[in-house]
């Protein structure tokens, strides 16, 4: 995945990265291609596949499950271009 967008995280004890636009290309691991192609197929609204991206920049990024370790929010926002390739 390749994108450039308003990216930024909060993570344990108060800390956090403000957000910033952020050029990243990122492998996108197991489960978060299934979920994106299943929420596509029914019709998710963009909110819903924004939530399932940042989830998966988070934990490819980062190498932290989202809700484990310290990091506890990604928020992606503001996307300039977004593109898959497989």
């Amino acid at each position: 995945m390749h994108f450039r967008g308003w990216f930024g995280f909060n993570a344990a004890a108060g800390s956090s990265d403000d957000g910033r636009v952020r050029r990243l290309s990122q492998a996108l691991h197991h489960p978060y291609p299934a979920r994106l192609l299943e929420a596509r197929h029914r019709s998710a609204d963009e909110q819903e596949m924004r939530s399932i991206v940042a989830d998966a920049v988070g934990e490819a990024y980062f190498r932290v499950s989202p809700g484990r370790g310290g990091l506890h929010m990604v928020r992606l926002t503001d996307i300039d271009y977004i593109e898959f390739s497989y």
